[in-house]
């Protein structure tokens, strides 16, 4: 498995890297939910690096626990005592470091964009409003509703994707969302009807493959329009 480190002030840390066979390439930071950089994390940073980028996914609990690696089927209460415990504002500062790793990586053209799902939803966006990022794409972003003070620092194109039955993400809290962007031309808030949260989980529980394939197909492209040209 390949790894690069990434410095900090506190510190460095580790993340998975996947490479793709042309270079130079955009980088992609990809972020993960509440279980660690584990086999579904990986296959999004081998699918990014299939299409041409460089995909980085630090490992963002490195702070409690280095190099965690949990399952959704049975490592919940230990993942979700790690999210409970998490430093928010430190973990956007940790991703904000993989992107400024990423600019300066060997085999990089300099733009970086930022992806993340559930936790790693969420700080996709908080990225995107508190640095400087070339794209973002935030998969069901939990307790972003909490942060909609900080979209209109939002300067990159971004896409969110959102389903619609979201056991974490209320109706409520996806109108608010949606609001919350509707003045901003390059947001676009993609809501998926009858999914759950995590549809586009690799083999996970509320797994829907349509849904799950229409969002990716929305991602690669938007990535590709905004990393490539």
């Amino acid at each position: 498995m390949a790894t690069m480190s990434i410095a900090t002030p506190d510190g460095n840390f580790a993340a998975y890297i996947a490479r793709p066979r042309n270079s130079p390439a955009p980088v992609v930071v990809a972020c993960q939910e509440i279980f660690g950089i584990n086999a579904d994390m990986r296959q999004t940073c081998d699918e990014l690096a299939a299409t041409g980028f460089i995909a980085l996914c630090p490992d963002l609990f490195w702070r409690q626990e280095p190099g965690v690696e949990l399952s959704h089927l049975n490592d919940w209460p230990r993942a979700l005592a790690l999210y409970k415990a998490f430093d928010l504002d430190a973990g956007v500062r940790d991703v904000a470091s993989a992107v400024d790793a990423g600019r300066s990586l060997e085999g990089a053209t300099g733009k970086v964009g930022v992806m993340g799902y559930c936790l790693g939803g969420l700080l996709t966006f908080l990225v995107a409003a508190r640095s400087n990022v070339d794209a973002a794409v935030a998969y069901y972003g939990g307790r972003t509703e909490e942060f909609l003070a900080e979209a209109g620092a939002v300067k990159a194109p971004m896409l969110m994707h959102l389903g619609e039955e979201d056991e974490f993400i209320s109706k409520p809290a996806q109108q608010a969302i949606a609001s919350a962007f509707a003045g901003k031309p390059q947001v676009e808030v993609y809501r998926y009807a009858g999914c759950m949260h995590a549809f586009a989980r690799h083999g996970g529980t509320h797994y829907d493959a349509s849904a799950a394939d229409l969002a990716n197909g929305r991602t690669f492209d938007f990535l590709q329009s905004r990393l490539h040209a």
